[in-house]
């Protein structure tokens, strides 16, 4: 642009003319100068989407295993958290996690990426019960979770579907519970599978959750009633039940400040 300025200046325009050349010229470099400082400020003032996002590093010292095995692995070419629920917790809906230490987590967006095996001893109400637990206490008794059941997600009964995905609340609202006093209230239908990644994100805002599927743009679960209310936080686990061989990778954390 520097070189258009001087063939202008120098040509043979009248000078009124060059002036409303060289006028033109240094409004317009205000105009992009102002663009370019809004833009940052916008960036580092305003702050942007994913600018306080935290991925989580996957680190045995920093994962607490609650009523599971763990083990840090390679799946697929990923770094992955293999958790396998405790055979000796009978009661479905417990707290079975691998519990990310030092995060006091309220309202934000956890996403992680999850891949559901059974087990080869699984019985046959396993369904690769997989999902994250979250505002778990201090010693783990209170906590709300959100799960999938992979093998509802393309089976042949139109029942199954429709109960694909699960919110429950510990220590007082299972799935029976929610299932038997709101029906359908608490589970969702969404295209799934067995033995491939799922990702799952979970927006979460005072007494409000969505669960978001494989980049979906619109939620395929709602609460609107967590139950142990807006004012809860604590941590967060990546949680299995009976029957499933799962793996958790790509996590990612955005605490809403």
């Amino acid at each position: 642009m520097g070189e258009f300025y001087n063939y202008l200046t120098v040509g043979k325009y009248s000078s009124f003319s060059k002036a409303i050349i060289i006028n033109f010229y240094h409004d317009t470099k205000i105009f992009y100068m102002i663009r370019l400082i809004l833009v940052i400020f916008s960036l580092c003032i305003l702050g942007s989407p994913g600018l306080n996002a935290q991925a989580v590093k996957f680190d045995r010292n920093k994962l607490e295993a609650i009523n599971v095995s763990m083990s840090m692995e390679r799946l697929m070419g990923k770094e992955v958290v293999k958790v396998i629920k405790d055979s000796t917790i009978a009661e479905v809906d417990e707290p079975t996690f691998a519990k990310l230490k030092g995060i006091t987590f309220k309202n934000g967006t956890i996403e992680v990426k999850v891949f559901s095996r059974l087990l080869p001893n699984a019985p046959e109400l396993a369904r690769g019960f997989i999902g994250i637990a979250f505002r778990i206490n201090d010693n783990n008794s209170k906590f709300e979770g959100i799960y999938v059941r992979p093998t509802n997600g393309r089976a042949n009964s139109q029942l199954r579907r429709n109960r694909s995905i699960q919110y429950f609340s510990f220590p007082d609202y299972k799935f029976d519970r929610l299932r038997k006093e709101a029906p359908g209230e608490y589970e969702s239908y969404a295209d799934m599978g067995l033995n491939e990644w799922i990702k799952l994100k979970i927006m979460i805002l005072d007494n409000q959750a969505k669960l978001f599927i494989n980049d979906n743009k619109q939620p395929s679960l709602v609460v609107n009633d967590l139950k142990h209310g807006a004012a809860a936080s604590g941590s967060i686990g990546l949680w299995v039940d009976v029957g499933t061989e799962g793996f958790f990778a790509d996590v990612i954390i955005q605490q809403d400040k």
